[in-house]
C-alpha cells in the first residue's frame, strides 16, 4: 500500500470541500465526500501511474479526476504528494 501526504494548499482544498458540503447538503453527506476524496487518494498513492501526466499545466504533475474535482500530485520518492483539489477552479492557477 502507497502512502501520500497532502501539501497546505490542498489540504485547505480539502476542507473548503467539505465547509462547502455541510452548508450545501449537511454533515453526514460532506463527511462521506471527504472520505470519498480521502480513499481517491489512497488509490492515487497505490497506482500513481494510473493517471495521466499534466506537464502541459505543471511539469511533474498528474491529474485523477474524481467526480466533478480534480486531484493534482506528483511522485516523490516513497509517497505521492498531493498539491492541489479542484472543482471548478481554474487549474492554470496550480
Amino acid at each position: 500500500m502507497g502512502s501520500y501526504e497532502l501539501s497546505p494548499e490542498a489540504d485547505n482544498d480539502l476542507n473548503k470541500i467539505w465547509l462547502f458540503g455541510l452548508e450545501r447538503f449537511g454533515v453526514v453527506q460532506a463527511d462521506k465526500f471527504y472520505f470519498e476524496l480521502l480513499a481517491q487518494c489512497q488509490l492515487i498513492a497505490d497506482t500513481p501511474r494510473q493517471y495521466p501526466a499534466v506537464d502541459e499545466i505543471r511539469a511533474g504533475y498528474r491529474r485523477s479526476v474524481f467526480r466533478k474535482h480534480s486531484i493534482f500530485y506528483r511522485e516523490k520518492t516513497g509517497f505521492v504528494e498531493i498539491m492541489r483539489i479542484y472543482g471548478q477552479q481554474d487549474p492554470e492557477n496550480i
